[in-house]
């Protein structure tokens, strides 16, 4: 249990008597629905909401529609925590606590597709559709540079436009992808999976010990079956997977 809470953290955590922790909504296998309140619901926060009980002070959950516009807000006393994807390129401005789950990130293709690998994806010529600034947005800009890309607004979208006959290959999350591959053989996945997600909070740079605060309290529910819990209890266990 984490205790005795050095007053460091408090004024960086909880500046204003309580923690506003940003929540994307767009993930929808870490915020699966609404509460009776009317706010977001799932794995996402619920963790937020055991980080304030560490801390001993209400929790304010701020929606985003996705992480783009969330990571923008950081330095906007907006939120004290973001829970959102480790990238390096949010890393200039956020600093990330240890992941706490994981989520494969695939290509999917049409069936009669002539690519069979992720290497085969990584060409010139291959147009590849994506959720605007997601993680793997972000992820394969850095690592696939051959390929060009089209970016639009929101994952539902990305899928949309994939089955209605635009870009070569969808990037998406694999739950989603394997959801439409058990809807129609017209589709099929690229395995493996070319990269995992690396969901976790982050906060402000420079705020050492209130990074080291949210380790500690990811490290307890990671090891005291909490985070799994919460897994089973939104339904998405199978779907994801926690950090070994």
């Amino acid at each position: 249990m984490v205790n005795n809470i050095p007053a460091s953290v408090m004024t960086a955590l909880a500046p204003h008597g309580r923690l506003r922790a940003a929540i994307n909504m767009s993930n929808f296998l870490l915020v699966s629905g609404r509460d009776s309140t009317g706010g977001p619901d799932g794995v996402s926060p619920d963790l937020a909401k055991a980080i304030a009980a560490r801390l001993g002070v209400p929790v304010e959950l701020i929606p985003y529609e996705g992480p783009g516009q969330l990571g923008d807000d950081v330095n906007g006393d907006v939120w004290d925590i973001g829970n959102i994807a480790i990238e390096p390129e949010r890393a200039q401005t956020i600093d990330f606590s240890q992941s706490y789950v994981h989520i494969d990130a695939n290509f999917m293709v049409r069936r009669d597709a002539s690519y069979h690998s992720n290497e085969d994806i990584n060409k010139e010529g291959v147009e590849i559709i994506l959720y605007n600034r997601s993680a793997y947005d972000l992820w394969l800009t850095d690592n696939f540079t051959a390929p060009s890309y089209l970016r639009v607004a929101s994952i539902s979208e990305s899928h949309e436009a994939f089955h209605a006959g635009r870009a070569d290959v969808l990037a998406s999350l694999k739950p989603k992808l394997v959801e439409e591959m058990e809807a129609s053989d017209a589709f099929r996945i690229i395995d493996p999976p070319f990269t995992a997600i690396r969901q976790a909070v982050g906060i402000a740079k420079n705020k050492p010990e209130a990074l080291h605060f949210i380790n500690e309290v990811i490290s307890e529910l990671s090891q005291n079956g909490d985070i799994a819990a919460s897994l089973e209890k939104h339904g998405v266990n199978k779907k994801l997977s926690l950090p070994l």
